[in-house]
């Protein structure tokens, strides 16, 4: 049977991120990508029906097996998000992009707290990254690298099943994300000199859900996806698209710059 992973994200004109760097990382790792559309990131946000018309045509017509949530926009939407996947008992890989840098935040409080109340606790695998992890939690932003387990762990008392602590944007000369679950897991790697640094949240998180719906544990999707990523982003520091912040190479195995 064909393995079909789900992308519920927005639209990134330039490919680097959002649904299109999902589509790119699922079919990269073998897996067939569908998508539901929830926001054109150079416009707007889609309604809450347009979004619940895809997800309806999306299950009644394919076999899901894996879920990659990203960017999602108001409550409303978050809402129908949520009321599509309960019960589903489908692996869901969270990612629901929150903040994009420190002072570059997406989402309202009243979106953070339907995160939290209504997608949260269905996750699979929770994705934060440094400064969305308090944000969720409402607490301070970690000081160190106990602080970062204590909120991993406060995470999964609200409901994931599993917490990734994203570590690329403590600034450090090797980036550990640390993995939180039944088990504690951390995958390292040095930081790469590039200045295509676009996606690379989008790409993990979807590259974990083409693990899962290939049936990998956990572990060894994050730990496949880790892997795939710095080495797309390796490729990635001699292409040359755009004037600003390039992407990762999601087909490096595929050809080269």
């Amino acid at each position: 049977m064909t393995s079909i992973a789900l992308t519920i994200a927005g639209s990134d004109s330039g490919g680097g991120v959002g649904i299109q760097a999902d589509l790119k990382a699922f079919s990269a790792l073998g897996v067939y990508g569908a998508s539901v559309l929830t926001a054109v990131t150079a416009i707007a946000g889609l309604s809450s029906a347009i979004v619940a018309a895809q997800l309806a045509a999306v299950f009644d017509d394919l076999a899901i097996i894996s879920v990659k949530i990203g960017m999602l926009g108001d409550p409303a939407v978050i809402q129908v998000v949520a009321e599509a996947l309960r019960g589903s008992g489908l692996p869901i890989v969270s990612d629901a992009v929150m903040v994009v840098k420190p002072d570059d935040r997406l989402l309202a409080a009243e979106s953070i707290d339907a995160l939290r109340t209504d997608l949260l606790p269905l996750a699979t695998v929770l994705t934060p990254n440094l400064p969305e992890a308090p944000d969720l939690l409402g607490a301070n932003p970690a000081a160190d690298d106990a602080a970062r387990e204590a909120q991993a762990r406060a995470l999964r008392d609200l409901g994931a099943e599993w917490v990734l602590m994203k570590g690329g944007d403590a600034g450090r000369a090797v980036c550990t994300d640390l993995l939180l679950g039944p088990e504690t897991h951390r995958f390292s790697a040095p930081r790469k000199a590039t200045r295509n640094t676009n996606g690379p949240d989008c790409t993990l998180s979807s590259a974990i859900a083409a693990g899962l719906a290939q049936g990998l544990s956990v572990p060894q999707a994050v730990a496949r996806a880790h892997s795939y990523l710095q080495d797309a982003i390796a490729v990635g520091a001699s292409l040359q698209v755009g004037s600003g912040h390039g992407p990762a190479h999601h087909f490096h195995e595929w050809w080269t710059p």
